[in-house]
């Protein structure tokens, strides 16, 4: 049962869930969907049929479920929307970052890619003004000690002098930014060897892993794992010159460089602006298991995960598309990250291409927040399609279908969208199954890690 009070149209619908005949298989469906938040409905019909007899296998109708549907999970990647998706999101960010760093022998990318050149690298905004903080020394600029919570850290300390447009144009040519980084970065590494750009490709190739993540003043910065492999890939060991050292210090020339940049023109009483990355530049290599070092295989796939499944939710704005700025009324928006949201108002007719209103629930930013080189390691895609296919083998064990060939198979289908999500007391139902998931995940993670460490090999 949820473990707060419950409002009393709430309880009553609960109730009224709890207590139908049909409820053991409602359970049956939000567990199968991990207890998501927002569960698509469909109604429809499948059929399995022997090709060559005509003979009926199977055959499956939503008509006999609870309210005539069949819930499957929405699978977004927002832990604001929906914790039990997001959870599964992070887990393939975390199995995806992990392979590219330790290796997967399922996904033929070799173990000996931990001997290859690899580091953790951040990169940050520019300033666009001074903000609340917590220095290590001495007190915040506006003379007070903050705590760690306190709602004014990352605020700015002057409204009126602090950079708004210039902070939401940044984020918004973030995208851009990381590109020219990736271009200049391959150029560094290329003059250190001294070989040329093109002649590089036939020596080393550049793979990382990255993923976006919003400070609490509204501004974006980076965290990405790269890492040196020799010309076909992960399959192949990078040259012997190409080092942890080489590779930090072709990062940090990277970011600095002048074509490291984007330029935005001036429009209207907006002035023409450059954009740079911000000197705060932090690059450190990525340790194997065991070393006594915080930055391991598993706390970068740990730390990537977890800022894979968030977005501009810490700053106070909202989690999807704002229609009217009205909205920032009714949730309470922070003042700080409505002013974000105002100047993305503001620009947008100044710079149509950017489509700055549209992202404005993101501060500019418009990119992927999380995102690959082609050759680093497996794809969620694949990760998402082992998923589906260990569900698949399940479901032909459940129906009896195992002694019969697929392809000997014929499916039938019909499927029709009939909407989403809970009422209010399914809604805490769900919650509460989902929590009970996590438990026992988190219980069995528990297991197997004293079990791992118990024999040694963690």
């Amino acid at each position: 049962m949820p473990d707060t009070l419950l409002d009393p149209i709430t309880l009553g619908d609960l109730l009224r869930v709890a207590s139908a005949p049909d409820y053991t298989r409602w359970e049956d469906q939000i567990r199968r969907t991990g207890g998501c938040s927002d569960p698509v409905h469909l109604t429809g019909w499948t059929i399995h049929k022997d090709k060559t007899t005509g003979e009926t296998l199977h055959r499956y109708t939503t008509a006999n479920e609870p309210g005539g549907r069949l819930r499957i999970a929405c699978g977004n990647r927002r832990a604001s929307r929906c914790p039990a998706c997001a959870w599964t999101y992070a887990g393939d960010t975390y199995h995806l970052i992990r392979a590219g760093l330790a290796g997967d022998d399922r996904r033929e990318i070799p173990a000996t890619v931990r001997d290859h050149p690899r580091v953790f690298a951040t990169l940050t905004a520019p300033s666009f003004g001074r903000v609340h903080n917590r220095p290590d020394r001495g007190a915040c600029g506006c003379g007070a000690h903050h705590a760690p919570d306190a709602p004014e850290l990352g605020t700015a300390l002057d409204p009126e002098t602090y950079d708004y447009a210039g902070a939401v144009l940044f984020n918004n040519h973030a995208g851009q930014l990381w590109q020219r980084f990736t271009t200049r970065l391959r150029r560094e590494i290329a003059a250190r060897a001294g070989l040329s750009r093109r002649e590089l490709g036939d020596h080393l190739r550049v793979s990382y892993g990255k993923v976006a993540e919003f400070q609490k003043r509204g501004a974006l910065h980076l965290h990405a794992v790269i890492r040196l492999d020799g010309p076909d890939g992960p399959q192949t060991p990078p040259p012997v010159w190409a080092t942890v050292d080489l590779l930090s210090d072709a990062i940090r020339a990277a970011a600095a460089h002048s074509y490291t940049s984007v330029s935005v023109p001036a429009a209207d009483d907006q002035p023409a602006r450059t954009f740079r990355w911000g000197t705060q530049l932090d690059v450190r290599p990525v340790k194997a298991f065991g070393d006594g070092s915080d930055i391991t295989e598993q706390a970068v796939a740990s730390y990537v995960a977890k800022y894979a499944t968030k977005a501009a939710e810490n700053t106070g704005t909202l989690d999807r598309r704002i229609g009217e700025l009205s909205e920032l009324d009714r949730h309470q928006v922070p003042d700080h990250t409505r002013r974000l949201i105002h100047a993305c108002k503001t620009l947008d007719p100044l710079y149509p291409d950017r489509r700055l209103w549209a992202w404005a629930h993101m501060l500019g930013f418009r990119g992927h927040f999380s995102s690959k080189s082609r050759h680093y390691s497996t794809t969620l895609g694949t990760l998402r399609q082992e998923r589906a296919d260990y569900r698949a083998a399940q479901e032909r064990t459940a129906l009896g279908l195992d002694d019969t060939e697929p392809d000997t198979v014929l499916v039938l289908a019909d499927w029709q969208y009939a909407g989403h999500g809970h009422t209010p007391g399914e809604s805490a139902l769900a919650a509460t199954i989902a929590r009970q998931l996590q438990t026992n995940r988190e219980t069995a993670r528990e297991a197997l890690r004293d079990q791992l460490t118990h024999e040694g090999t963690y």
